[in-house]
């Protein structure tokens, strides 16, 4: 009896990528940190008369009145940070919570450190973020390991199946999801082995990479920490999920339903699916499409076209500037959508639910401020000051970023301060910062 042949499914991911992508994902952070780095300022403070060492600086006492003295922090227009250690004022749920006052430290060797490279903070940010996934995908297998998360995963994953082309909403889904895939493999295995090979490193080495671009470009770190808040909530609604509705990716249904697994064969896997910390069960809602659709909504707001007004110091982009953007927001999503239908990792459903998840993590993102008063407390418990961001501060000698430095005491300590005086590409000459500059966290 012959044999049946192979079916053409393209070529898989490259063995190496379990080798690579770690080293891929950490060079990007390394680079986001550099480029973000606080010029002017070094970790050592230079040699000065009234200099006291890296513990006990004497700090240099401003206004109180100056709305700098106002918490600079993405997170709350009402947090304070007092010229001595007095303790800062959070507004948590209407109630006002009184938290240690981490200025005192800003001139410990490791205070000094992360003011240099104020974006070790998003990623200790994102740590959290992985610590929280891990949690949850215990907790999801330990509520179905009675009647077992693989069977009850399946039958959740022909559920989407049938509510996409067996019921009413069946109008909703055109086109089948093995459809989609059988035309790549027909005829078409070149353009399916780019997808596969593009299947993990969209996922996250794309959206470090946009983090710290974004970082670097956003015209106020109050919109550059609303579109990660957004993100950080995406992940925390998508976890959540997964712990409670564990659903099967097509790739791994019973064969009578058609879908292969073009990426991962002949032992080609992603790092991220070869150890404890994937969850090969999370197919709703899809991450990579909410991941997708919240870099596509940044960028179209990014671009300006929607936008009457500009935030403080933002100049208009040209109209190409303007174009590119917006195309850019649009073909994105609509790239990483091909890519997760066609591998058979994902249904045109998962897409749809990351969507709704997405906005909602918009409407909701400041809920995350209540998290304020225990990072004053981990400061606190660790003596670490928090760095004044470099989003919207960087180039600027006399008026922002070393007016908030001055006022946690900490000195700049000589290097280039050429670099401060330069003016940064895009934005508008820096101005005397008033006190709406500071107040809160405006839309993204």
């Amino acid at each position: 009896m012959a044999k049946a042949a192979e079916p053409e499914l393209g070529a898989p991911q490259f063995a190496s990528h379990a080798v690579v992508e770690p080293f891929i994902i950490v060079g990007i952070m390394v680079a986001s940190c550099y480029i973000n780095r606080r010029r002017g300022f070094t970790i050592i403070p230079s040699s000065k008369p009234d200099d006291q060492g890296l513990l006990g600086q004497k700090l240099e006492t401003l206004d109180e009145e100056d709305p700098l003295s106002e918490d600079y922090d993405d997170l709350t227009s009402s947090g304070t940070i007092s010229t001595k250690t007095g303790p800062k004022k959070r507004n948590c749920c209407g109630a006002i919570v009184h938290t240690p006052d981490t200025s005192r430290y800003a001139n410990y060797w490791h205070s000094r450190f992360i003011q240099k490279f104020p974006f070790l903070v998003e990623i200790f940010y994102w740590a959290v973020n992985l610590l929280f996934y891990v949690s949850v995908k215990a907790a999801s297998e330990l509520i179905f390991a009675t009647d077992g998360v693989w069977k009850t995963a399946e039958s959740h994953g022909i559920a989407v199946l049938n509510l996409e082309h067996d019921s009413i909403f069946s109008f909703l889904f055109p086109v089948k999801e093995v459809d989609v895939q059988t035309w790549f493999r027909t005829d078409h295995q070149v353009l399916l082995t780019i997808l596969n090979r593009a299947y993990s490193l969209i996922h996250i080495p794309v959206t470090v990479s946009f983090l710290g671009w974004y970082y670097y470009a956003a015209p106020t770190h109050a919109q550059f920490a609303a579109a990660r808040r957004m993100m950080q909530l995406t992940n925390l609604f998508s976890f959540i999920v997964f712990t409670t509705y564990p659903c099967m990716p097509p790739r791994l249904l019973p064969e009578r339903f058609g879908f292969f697994d073009t990426v991962r064969r002949e032992d080609a896997e992603s790092i991220y699916a070869t150890n404890k910390f994937f969850n090969q069960l999370a197919a709703f809602p899809s991450l990579h499409f909410g991941y997708s659709f919240c870099i596509g909504t940044v960028l179209l707001y990014h671009s300006g076209i929607f936008r009457r007004r500009l935030a403080p110091r933002e100049r208009r982009m040209s109209k190409m500037w303007q174009a590119f953007f917006a195309i850019l927001s649009v073909l994105y999503p609509a790239f990483v959508l091909t890519i997760i239908v066609s591998t058979a990792n994902h249904y045109f459903l998962d897409a749809m639910a990351a969507t709704g998840v997405v906005l909602m993590a918009w409407l909701c993102n400041r809920c995350l401020l209540v998290l304020l008063p225990l990072e004053d407390l981990f400061l606190w418990c660790v003596k670490l000051s928090k760095p004044v961001p470099t989003t919207d501060n960087r180039g600027t000698d006399t008026s922002d970023s070393v007016r908030v430095l001055k006022l946690k005491g900490v000195k700049s300590g000589g290097g280039d301060q050429g670099a401060f005086n330069s003016r940064t590409p895009g934005r508008a000459p820096t101005r005397k910062a008033s006190a709406s500059d500071t107040a809160g966290d405006p839309p993204v």
